[in-house]
């Protein structure tokens, strides 16, 4: 099982490949773009971009108009972020720990961010999205889905599947209410799932 330090050291070490292959918004496919370009427009306050990498998604948002930061735990890519678009906020941070008051957030983005964590610790993350994402504000996630909860040899390292049905039981249980969910098969061993969610009030 992949550790935090050992994921966190996987991605230091490929970070230009990284950057390369998919680390750029053209890298993005038209349908993923359009989604979360609308989800965001329609947030109020502040978004967080966790796992943010490179940049790319904070800078597209931060382009929309978005009050938006970019975070992630890889110093070295938050040095080539901050190099590449240095009009935009980017620092190190990681999702179980986000350095944000509670309620201080109108949205978070999680766009494949969170498919290294293995799932006995998913709830840590999304508890922490509830704490600082205020009542009515969005939750966007980006992942792997299957048919089972499991785990596969991801080109950098151990990262897992989800079902959405899985995975939407446990963003409800966080305090979330489900809005949206679709999957679509990207390549023959890979298929791609996204959620976005609203937080509940009264759970706080």
């Amino acid at each position: 099982m992949a550790t935090f330090e050992s994921v966190r050291s996987a991605y230091a070490a490929r970070v230009e490949e990284y950057v390369a292959v998919v680390g750029g918004i053209s890298h993005v496919t038209d349908a993923d773009l359009a989604l979360v370009t609308r989800w965001a427009l329609g947030i109020e306050g502040p978004v967080l971009d966790v796992g943010c990498g490179p940049g790319q998604w904070t800078h597209h948002l931060a382009g929309l108009g978005i009050d938006v930061e970019g975070v992630d735990p890889v110093p070295e890519f938050i040095a080539h972020a901050t190099a590449t678009y240095p009009d935009e906020r980017y620092r190190v941070g990681r999702a179980e720990n986000l350095g944000a008051a509670d309620g201080a957030l109108g949205g978070v983005l999680a766009w494949y961010s969170l498919i290294h964590i293995a799932p006995e610790r998913m709830g840590d993350a999304l508890a922490e999205f509830a704490r600082c994402i205020r009542p009515g504000g969005g939750l966007a996630l980006g992942f792997f889905t299957g048919d089972e909860r499991s785990p596969f040899d991801h080109a950098v390292t151990t990262a897992y599947y989800w079902p959405i049905d899985l995975l939407a039981a446990e963003v409800t249980a966080a305090g979330f209410a489900i809005t949206h969910t679709e999957s679509r098969t990207v390549r023959p061993d890979r298929t791609h799932g996204a959620l976005l969610a609203v937080r509940r009030p009264g759970d706080e």
